[in-house]
């Protein structure tokens, strides 16, 4: 059976998807994959965004920010922006039926703040998990 795959996606993968994609992967329901990726993908993970994902106990370090591609597109059953900071590079102009969370860019944030961020996208997520369990 092919797993139904979610797709997070922001511009540099290196923070609000990685994030979700995470906290998918935890809440994970039967016959699902999720992938995240990035229009513009930066070189890292977020060390901070990292740091608040370790002190929950889920381990993003070593994760590496990807592209997004056409298959990604292609072969997604869902879609999340995870909102914009750069407007020409946003993946919600490149995807069809997107959900658009516009949770606000981890980049440059204090470990106060990306803990709120942290803790929106885990709500989202479980929301999310929630509504596929019941289609």
């Amino acid at each position: 059976m092919t797993k139904k795959k979610i797709l997070f996606v922001c511009v540099e993968n290196a923070g609000r998807s990685q994030m979700a994609e995470a906290f998918f992967r935890k809440y994970l329901p039967s016959g699902f994959e999720p992938i995240s990726a990035g229009t513009m993908p930066a070189a890292k993970i977020n060390p901070i965004a990292a740091q608040a994902m370790k002190e929950i106990g889920i381990d993003i370090e070593k994760n590496s920010p990807q592209s997004i591609s056409q298959e990604m597109i292609d072969g997604a059953e869902t879609a999340v922006n995870m909102g914009c900071m750069d407007k020409e590079s946003c993946p919600a102009l490149f995807l069809r039926d997107v959900t658009d969370w516009q949770i606000e860019d981890p980049k440059g944030k204090s470990i106060e703040e990306i803990r709120k961020i942290r803790d929106q996208i885990e709500q989202r997520v479980k929301e999310l998990v929630l509504q596929l369990k019941q289609s």
